[in-house]
């Protein structure tokens, strides 16, 4: 059975890193001793090894060991074989473009749908739909491919975020991002505020948290979804 959680960000207001998945994150991984991590996102350039301490130094508040993919020599098997996985946030397409570099994103989603518990943040989050091309990242690179692992049957965007009423701003906001995407596309989106999550379990996906998702169609009015709401349709 799929395990899946793909949240909006890592970090909740003032809170600790993944600090306010902590209730979820016990039972997802729940009987998992060590977590694989896949740091390729690089959040404002940092090392793969600083990104592995911070995420290690989390997980050990939930007894969960944590080991980078970067430290593996043969990268393929430490998916195929990792008792969890977690993608961190950071660049979209630097992410997808060292999947596809070293050959990990078919056997990601392999791995996933097999029933190893995965988790994704900002990024890591963004993969799991059809495709990345409704991510807010800068193109730093070029991946091989914008299809990605295809885990739920439309695309994210995280961190979405809503005009602000009375700004002067006149700048493109994210429902104009997505209806230029929905010109070429027309593939579902789903903008995830902070603070929300889409747990998967099978083939059931239910929005999580406290707050609605702004749910995009190629030619229909976007609606809000509220929490908890089944979005397996």
């Amino acid at each position: 059975m799929k395990k899946i959680i793909l949240a909006s960000t890592s970090t909740l207001y003032n809170g600790d890193y993944l600090e306010y998945l902590f209730p979820t994150l016990k039972n997802h991984f729940a009987n998992c001793k060590t977590l694989l991590f896949i740091p390729y996102a690089k959040p404002g350039g940092i090392s793969h090894n600083d990104y592995t301490k911070k995420v290690s130094e989390t997980f050990l508040k939930i007894n969960i060991s944590v080991k980078g993919i970067h430290e593996f020599e043969n990268t393929i098997e430490a998916i195929q074989n990792a008792e969890a996985i977690f993608t961190g946030g950071g660049n979209t397409f630097l992410l997808v473009s060292q999947l596809y570099k070293n050959d990990l994103m078919s056997v990601l989603k392999q791995t996933i749908e097999s029933g190893t518990p995965y988790l994704g943040t900002s990024a890591g989050s963004n993969i799991g739909g059809m495709t990345m091309n409704t991510t807010n990242d800068m193109p730093i690179v070029l991946p091989e491919s914008f299809n990605t692992l295809e885990l739920i049957p439309f695309n994210l965007n995280p961190h979405y975020l809503d005009p602000i009423e009375g700004s002067a701003h006149m700048g493109e906001t994210r429902e104009t991002r997505i209806k230029e995407f929905h010109n070429v596309s027309s593939i579902p989106v789903l903008g995830l505020r902070e603070g929300s999550w889409l747990e998967i379990l099978d083939s059931k996906i239910t929005l999580k948290g406290n707050l609605t998702a702004r749910w995009f169609e190629q030619s229909k009015i976007p609606v809000e979804i509220n929490p908890e709401s089944d979005m397996s349709f």
